[in-house]
């Protein structure tokens, strides 16, 4: 995601660090039936750290990868983690993905991860990716959900926590409930052949590597990342925030589970009629 005042989990060294731990993480659930021909030209669109880009090059060797974000550490971050993961370095560009530097149909295929959820306008971003993607190419979007988390034990300081997420993220005028939208702004947006599939994610005791990665490396670590933002903002208080990462971690514990839902959506830019 691009650097800017709408990205409320900045960007310092343990952010770039969770957006890794996530992407090993999920790289399953969100990756394993996302394939494009080799030879195809592919962007990536608010690629950010790099996070998911390593998994698509993994998963889809031979493709010619665009990668485009709005902050130049955030590239110079991705091409340092592809060089030492051994992969081939895709093309870096730096734009907002709301005016990209494309002209129109020159890529075969997009991919847009974890970024809708942050823009004033998603449907801007998403008309600009119809642009730019070739008639009878595809659209991948991938977003979460907020509004879908379960905990057992249900706790309701938790909740709070979660709740000042969201809240600091529509301040920012972001959405950090886009997954349920994710059908209507891509039918908005004039695509068809629009698809979207639920990702759930449940980590208890049966499934050790999800509770450690994440419930405490990703969300539990994402939360704790807007403690000071969301104090500021008169939203918390200190003790009442510790008190909401104890219940989230209180889901790790042997009798705990972490429910979250993700939302794969994809879609086709119409053909032209003559």
């Amino acid at each position: 995601m691009g650097q800017d005042q709408t990205y409320i989990h900045g960007y310092a060294v343990a952010e770039d660090r969770r957006l890794h731990d996530q992407a090993a993480t999920l790289e399953e659930l969100l990756h394993h039936d996302l394939t494009f021909p080799a030879g195809s030209i592919v962007l990536e669109a608010g690629s950010g750290v790099g996070a998911q880009t390593i998994p698509l090059l993994r998963r889809n060797p031979g493709i010619r990868l665009t990668c485009l974000d709005r902050s130049a550490p955030s590239l110079d971050a991705a091409r340092a983690r592809l060089c030492a993961a051994g992969l081939p370095l895709p093309e870096f560009r730096q734009a907002d993905l709301r005016a990209m530097p494309f002209s129109d149909g020159a890529f075969d295929h997009a991919f847009v991860c974890f970024v809708l959820e942050h823009l004033p306008e998603p449907e801007a971003a998403l008309a600009e990716l119809r642009r730019v993607v070739r008639p009878g190419g595809s659209l991948t979007v991938i977003e979460g959900d907020h509004g879908s988390v379960l905990l057992h034990p249900d706790d309701e300081a938790a909740r709070a926590a979660i709740a000042c997420q969201v809240a600091l993220q529509r301040a920012a005028s972001g959405d950090a409930r886009i997954g349920r939208r994710l059908a209507p702004l891509l039918v908005g947006a004039g695509f068809t052949a629009v698809r979207v599939s639920p990702r759930p994610v449940l980590a208890d005791a049966t499934r050790p590597a999800l509770v450690d990665g994440f419930v405490r490396r990703t969300s539990t670590a994402m939360v704790a990342g807007i403690r000071d933002e969301a104090m500021q903002a008169g939203l918390t208080d200190a003790a009442a925030f510790e008190a909401g990462l104890r219940g989230l971690l209180r889901t790790a514990e042997g009798d705990g589970t972490f429910g979250y839902t993700f939302f794969k959506a994809t879609a086709v830019v119409p053909s032209v009629h003559r």
